[in-house]
């Protein structure tokens, strides 16, 4: 039996990986559709190539193109917040008091970058505080950050 592959065989195949990976829990299903794809315009382009050959493409393309992501493409797009992270990596930020609340001793903090997903916390504050003064998580109660001013921190 003599079997051609056409190229929308190809691309079918292509755009069925690609819907695929919204059930994936990663993200390299979709490489391999993309890579399908690519081989249903090269046999577009080249009719004549045979189907070993565009197997081979196939696979040598879903391998450089799920490298190529990983290795390159992928580190530039890592989420730069601290969300997510433990309780270390939130102890000792620093951040700016832009309101305070005095009949609860909390202050609103601005951070330069978000921690636990945002970048305004109310916390609670263990010592005297301005507007405007910097201060550093020193402790987590609950849902509030505890902070101090940022030289008296240092002091300790």
């Amino acid at each position: 039996m003599n079997f051609n592959i056409e190229p929308w065989h190809w691309f079918l195949l292509g755009i069925a990986l690609i819907v695929l990976e919204i059930f994936a829990p990663s993200f390299t299903i979709f490489w391999f559709g993309l890579a399908a794809v690519m081989v249903s315009v090269l046999l577009w382009l080249f009719p004549m190539m045979p189907v070993p050959l565009q197997i081979m493409t196939w696979i040598i393309l879903s391998i450089l193109i799920t490298f190529l992501w990983f290795k390159f493409i992928k580190p530039l797009s890592k989420d730069h917040t601290k969300a997510g992270l433990p309780r270390e990596a939130t102890i000792g930020q620093v951040g700016m008091v832009i309101h305070i609340i005095p009949e609860h001793n909390e202050v609103i903090v601005r951070f330069p970058m978000p921690i636990l997903g945002t970048d305004e916390w109310t916390c609670r504050c263990l010592e005297p505080i301005n507007v405007g003064d910097r201060v550093s998580v020193t402790d987590i109660l609950g849902n509030q950050l505890v902070v101090v001013p940022q030289q008296s921190h240092n002091k300790n």
